[in-house]
């Protein structure tokens, strides 16, 4: 078989596309050369099956495969399994006019009494060789039905052969595929497509331009009958804009954050009369495709210009941001099902996308929790002189030390208080205002506080806590108050989602009940984050430290394991 396909044969008298220039043989079908090679080399050969099952995609060929087995098995003039399209036979199968060819669509056809009169029929002679069944959707078929055709299909008459073409292969009663050989058909590459069209522009005297084409292969996805439908509505409404909304809007709303770009976008679009639902589904389609452009780029659909356009909004969006809308939308997607107001649910959607902060989801904590790891590392302009910061929370009264507490600003090694120094920072509280901090002391340096919390405690913590502490630094330990220091306001903001989990891990570490105070240190901004070193054997902790287990610290990788170390801070998994 040759590797050019030749053009599909064209009907007079039919003036859509997709009808005039259907394939008449092997040679002129396109996409589906698996197919055409088993077929034609089964004719070739007579090894004829006496059932086939075609099953793909709507719009990539399989009934008309059907009738082009049809018409190769009758030909009288058949070149290399392949019929002529010249003789009478062939001429009778095109027009529809030939005895040899039955086609049923079971869907209207699906009662038991239609299979039977079918059944007793197929024992009858016809002019031609071969007398084939063409039943079309039979996933429709009742089980009845399924049933009454079962023995036929199992046991046909010699002369006959049953083609069952259908969407939905898994539909199909395993008693029936088992009884056929199924050929599966595939969505036709947007290459493929483009030829095919430019071919029928030719042969029909079309004035497309190459940008019609393109809209029209994109508009077809995969399947030739809806890519030559496109190309006749282009052509009959001249443009090519109308046919498709624009997301250009909405993707530079995305990439810029830009809430009310995107509801102004969505707000022209839906005033255009695009269904909310349609637009859900072909904005996914477009974010897919500059998904796929990103990770695999000999995947994607996309062609030419659209292709272009679609890399760089990948390119802006970055692949977690691309990853995390398909999700978003394809959430939306389900949820418009039920929807009263469809729209309302794809604003919401839109704006979730462009305020994370507004989104609760693991995956949305993560990308705030990344924004701010990448304005961290970014060196900041030398400040000026200034007198120390002022308390952001002023209003908040610092916790009042009991008796037995040593004075602010020293923590106890022993029984030596030890004093410290720190730059001005400003500070805030994540617990209660004016919580009275817990009587007693912890018997450890700064420095061996520090340690076990690098090492042994933030491990400890889920996932996004592990990433803002990063660059945080324990600043000083009075009494039973612990002060962490953050580098922004904005970091120290995003605390309260972790003080509980953190909580948990030091009161595992410690054994005794802490008190969190955050505070912004911008100093801590140019730091590097902090090397983990290994813990400590158990064996080397000084004779008055507390005694911890000897367990091994675990970081979490998983939404999962994220959700038991928040509600089980400190557990250990035994199995």
């Amino acid at each position: 078989m040759a590797d050019a396909k030749e053009i599909p044969t064209s009907l007079d008298g039919v003036t859509s596309l997709y009808r005039r220039f259907r394939p008449g043989r092997f040679a002129e079908l396109r996409g589906q050369d698996h197919v055409v090679r088993a077929l034609q080399g089964a004719v070739k050969n007579e090894r004829i099956s006496h059932a086939y099952l075609f099953s793909g995609p709507r719009g990539t060929g399989k009934t008309t495969t059907a009738r082009i087995l049809a018409k190769a098995l009758n030909c009288e003039n058949p070149v290399d399994g392949d019929a002529c399209a010249k003789c009478a036979s062939c001429l009778a199968i095109a027009k529809g006019t030939s005895l040899d060819v039955i086609e049923l669509d079971a869907a209207s056809n699906n009662g038991v009494d239609d299979i039977r009169d079918i059944i007793s029929g197929a024992w009858h002679g016809t002019p031609g060789r071969w007398k084939v069944y063409i039943f079309d959707e039979v996933h429709q078929l009742s089980k009845a039905s399924s049933a009454a055709l079962l023995k036929t299909l199992e046991e046909p008459p010699p002369h006959v052969v049953f083609v069952l073409a259908t969407t939905d292969p898994h539909k199909v009663l395993p008693t029936i595929r088992s009884r056929t050989q199924h050929l599966e058909f595939r969505l036709i590459g947007a290459d493929t497509l483009a030829t095919l069209l430019n071919d029928v522009k030719g042969a029909a005297g079309l004035g497309a331009d190459d940008a019609t084409i393109e809209a029209a292969v994109r508009l077809g996805r995969g399947s030739a009958r809806d890519a030559l439908s496109a190309l006749d509505q282009l052509l009959a409404t001249g443009t090519i804009s109308e046919t498709q909304p624009e997301f250009d809007g909405l993707f530079d709303a995305l990439a810029h954050d830009d809430a009310v770009g995107a509801l102004r976008t969505l707000a022209v679009l839906a005033r255009e009369g695009w269904d909310p639902e349609q637009l859900a589904e072909n904005f996914a389609g477009e974010v897919r495709q500059a998904f796929l452009l990103q990770v695999a780029p000999e995947v994607a659909d996309a062609v030419d210009a659209d292709r272009a356009r679609l890399l760089k909004w990948g390119e802006q969006l970055g692949l977690a941001r691309s990853v995390r809308i398909l999700e978003t939308v394809g959430r939306t997607i389900r949820e418009m099902k039920s929807a009263p107001e469809k729209i309302v649910m794809l604003e919401v959607a839109m704006v979730r996308l462009t305020k994370p902060e507004l989104d609760h989801s693991f995956e949305s904590l993560d990308e705030r929790l990344t924004r701010l790891e990448r304005g961290a590392s970014r060196p900041s302009a030398p400040a000026p002189s200034a007198p120390a910061l002022r308390p952001i929370a002023s209003s908040v009264s610092e916790p009042t030390p009991t008796p037995s507490t040593p004075s602010q600003g020293a923590i106890t090694n022993g029984s030596v208080p030890v004093e410290m120094s720190s730059s001005p920072v400003s500070t805030s509280e994540s617990d209660a205002a004016g919580a009275p901090v817990a009587s007693g002391t912890l018997a450890l340096s700064l420095e061996e506080v520090r340690d076990r919390f690098t090492t042994r405690v933030v491990p400890r913590t889920s996932r996004a806590a592990q990433l803002l502490l990063r660059s945080a630094r324990v600043e000083s330990l009075d009494g039973l108050l612990l002060t962490i220091a953050v580098p922004s306001e904005e970091m120290r903001q995003n605390t309260e989602l972790i003080a509980q989990g953190l909580k948990g891990a030091l009161e595992h570490e410690f054994k005794v009940a802490l008190t969190l105070r955050w505070t912004v240190n911008p100093s801590l901004v140019a730091e590097p984050a902090p090397t983990r070193r290994a813990p400590k054997p158990v064996a080397e902790e000084p004779d008055h430290a507390v005694e911890v287990d000897a367990d091994v610290s675990v970081v979490v990788d998983s939404v999962a394991d994220h959700l038991i170390t928040e509600m089980f801070p400190g557990a250990e998994e035994i199995s």
